[in-house]
């Protein structure tokens, strides 16, 4: 670290310590965002019904209802008729007389029935009319049902592949941090990768190949007092997900203090190596629970 008069120096040691300040002692739980997402669930494709005691135009909404709250639920699911390595959800009903009870087939790609769902019951007039309400009810409440049921079929699925996440170190690939003034990027990029390394991820430079992408962004900015606000963000992509070239977020580690105005221009040294060492373990602890690990298994 280069040489600074003593009260600068612990002035500056001083923010080593508070800058990661949301992982100190309890990494990656109380980050100011650090997205928990639903398990990795297979693409799913939702085909329009035609035994579903619907008119061709109420199938065809409800299979795009239904793959639409789907994904607001993280399951990447289609409304379509679908490829082969596809999942499939087929959509029929029962006649019960008085209602209809919708049924929801989740089938692998191999055309085997893997779990079956009934939704709620529906009266028969209302369900042959088709409304957009009913249809709505219909796909929203069996959403949320499936998205927990394809989540448990994906996990055993997981569980039984020994190249899964489940059961190896997940590829993490660390890009170059951007926007620290000094040899920040260098060094807070140099670092990162060597602590993820050191908690058990198998780290890599380049995004190929990789499972989770790291993302470091800097932002410094002069602030009264003679200080200079220093904002750390830590991003974390999964290119496997990608709905844009960038890759789906899984969520972020953010890291925010004040130090005295200029005192980053130059070497990071330590704090840097405090600043990776702390927001690391709130990255390992995304990737983990996004990976389906726990910390304990990883060790």
């Amino acid at each position: 670290m280069r040489a600074l008069p003593p009260l600068a120096l612990a002035a500056l040691l001083a923010a080593c310590g508070t800058l990661p300040q949301p992982f100190r002692g309890n990494p990656g739980q109380t980050a100011q965002r650090l997205a928990s997402e639903p398990p990795i669930v297979p693409r799913l494709v939702v085909p329009a019904p035609a035994m579903a005691l619907l008119p061709d135009n109420g199938g065809k909404a409800l299979a795009a209802l239904l793959a639409r709250d789907l994904q607001l639920h993280e399951v990447p699911a289609y409304a379509e008729a679908g490829h082969k390595g596809d999942w499939v959800l087929a959509i029929s009903a029962t006649d019960t007389g008085r209602t209809v009870v919708p049924v929801y087939t989740v089938r692998t790609p191999q055309g085997r029935d893997a779990a079956t769902l009934k939704g709620a019951p529906v009266p028969v007039a209302a369900w042959a009319a088709a409304s957009p309400a009913t249809l709505q009810s219909a796909a929203s409440e069996a959403a949320s049902q499936l998205s927990a049921l394809l989540a448990g079929i994906n996990n055993d699925l997981q569980r039984a592949n020994p190249n899964s996440l489940l059961n190896r170190s997940a590829r993490v690939a660390v890009l170059p941090v951007t926007g620290a003034p000094g040899d920040g990027d260098a060094a807070l990029t140099r670092l990162m990768r060597a602590n993820l390394s050191m908690r058990g991820e198998a780290v890599r430079d380049a995004p190929e190949g990789a499972d989770f992408v790291v993302q470091g962004e800097v932002r410094v900015v002069p602030i009264a007092g003679g200080q200079d606000r220093v904002e750390i963000q830590w991003i974390v992509t999964q290119p496997s997900r990608a709905a844009t070239p960038g890759g789906a977020e899984r969520g972020r580690v953010v890291q925010l203090n004040n130090v005295p105005a200029g005192s980053l221009n130059g070497v990071w040294g330590d704090v840097a190596q405090a600043v990776t060492e702390e927001a690391s373990g709130g990255v390992r602890d995304l990737v983990l629970r996004q990976s389906g690990r726990t910390a304990e298994k990883a060790r």
